[in-house]
């Protein structure tokens, strides 16, 4: 799968950066070494990921600013052709889990999903496959299904489950099982916006990968010589 990001439980990871030299290797770290989580977990990252200069950890098409934090709860998965939007935070409880596929993550995101500016994801959560996630919303302890729209300012939380294709209103507080078995389908123009998101975003790994170069310091600025 490409374009993936997965901060692995493995306990020896050799570290590789892929299509990134080693001066860039101070954007790129494993979790902190603590009581409850004691050994580092380092990032594998996709070879046809995009780094910002400005991010804590990228993948796929991650942008400045954004934090992504599995110094606590652990492992958290990103899909291909997902992309994570300026001032985007996940961050994950201890010990607290949402089920896939017979494994166990702190925080799932699927495929071709969007996760606009200043959004918070929290573990544990799922978020499926071509979904949207508005402008500073937050989902917290909450099962998304794939192509849900969850519109700016919004919160899900509270363990709820939302099935898929259903629009989260802006502002919206879903945080009973039954606001979010009420909630409608997606209109045509929120897919419309939904597709032309990923499009546009799509476009910026490999574009931004020739902007910088293969050549950076550890300031994440590019140097051709």
């Amino acid at each position: 799968m490409k374009g993936y990001v997965f901060l692995s439980e493995r306990k020896q990871v050799k570290r590789k950066y892929n299509n990134h030299d080693d001066s860039f290797a101070p954007f790129i770290s494993p979790n902190p070494i603590t009581s409850f989580n004691p050994i580092q977990r380092y990032p594998k990252i996709d070879k046809t990921a995009f780094i910002s200069p400005f991010s804590s950890v990228i993948g796929v098409y991650i942008a400045p600013n954004v934090s992504i934090r599995a110094d606590e709860g652990t492992p958290f998965y990103i899909g291909s052709n997902t992309n994570l939007q300026d001032g985007v935070i996940l961050h994950g409880l201890l010990n607290k889990y949402v089920p896939v596929g017979g494994k166990e993550y702190s925080i799932f995101i699927g495929k071709k999903v969007s996760i606009a500016h200043g959004a918070l994801i929290h573990g544990p959560c799922y978020i499926g496959d071509n979904t949207f996630v508005g402008f500073k919303s937050i989902v917290y302890n909450a099962i998304i299904e794939k192509g849900t729209f969850i519109a700016y300012n919004a919160v899900v939380t509270n363990g709820v489950r939302i099935a898929a294709n259903r629009f989260v209103p802006p502002g919206a507080n879903i945080d009973t099982q039954e606001k979010a078995n009420a909630l409608r389908r997606v209109p045509a123009d929120g897919k419309e916006f939904a597709r032309e998101v990923q499009r546009v975003n799509q476009e910026f790994p490999a574009s931004y990968n020739l902007l910088f170069g293969s050549h950076r310091c550890s300031c994440g600025m590019p140097y051709n010589h």
